[in-house]
C-alpha cells in the first residue's frame, strides 16, 4: 500500500548571480546545485511531514551538463518513498535561461527547451512524530 505523500512535487527557480562563478568560463561547481536540491527536500518535508528533515545520504549524482553564472536554474524535488522516518526523493536540475554575454553585457534568453543539468536520488530522515 504506498503512502498517499508519495509523488509530492516541489518546484524552485533560481537565479544564479556572477559572483557564485567558481571557474573559467562562469562555470559554477556541482555543490551549488546540491545546496539547492537541499533547499528543495526540507520544503517538500515541511509540506509533507511539518518538519524540515536532515539529509541523510545522496544514492546517485548526476552532473549532466553544466551550470553557469547568469543561468535560471528550476529544482524540483518529488518523494518517491516514504519509510517510518526516512523519505527518497529523487532531484532534478533545469536550465531555463541562460545568460548570453556574447550579446551584451546583461543580454540573456528563455531556452527553448530545458537543459537537464544535474539529477540525483537521496534520502532525507525527519523526526520522529511527536518529536
Amino acid at each position: 500500500m504506498s503512502d498517499p505523500r508519495e509523488g509530492t512535487t516541489v518546484t524552485h527557480r533560481r537565479y544564479i548571480p556572477y559572483s557564485h562563478a567558481h571557474y573559467a568560463g562562469d562555470l559554477v561547481d556541482g555543490a551549488y546545485v546540491l545546496g539547492l536540491f537541499g533547499d528543495a527536500a526540507t520544503e517538500l518535508c515541511i509540506r509533507t511531514d511539518g518538519d524540515e528533515g536532515l539529509f541523510a545520504s545522496y544514492t546517485d549524482v548526476q552532473f549532466r551538463a553544466p551550470v553557469k553564472a547568469g543561468d535560471v536554474l528550476e529544482t524540483s524535488a518529488v518523494l518517491t518513498r516514504a519509510g517510518t522516518r526516512s523519505r527518497a526523493m529523487e532531484f532534478e536540475a533545469r536550465v531555463v535561461c541562460r545568460g548570453r554575454p556574447d550579446k551584451g553585457e546583461s543580454a540573456a534568453e528563455v531556452l527553448p527547451e530545458p537543459i537537464v543539468a544535474v539529477t540525483a536520488t537521496g534520502t532525507v530522515v525527519v523526526a520522529a512524530p511527536g518529536g
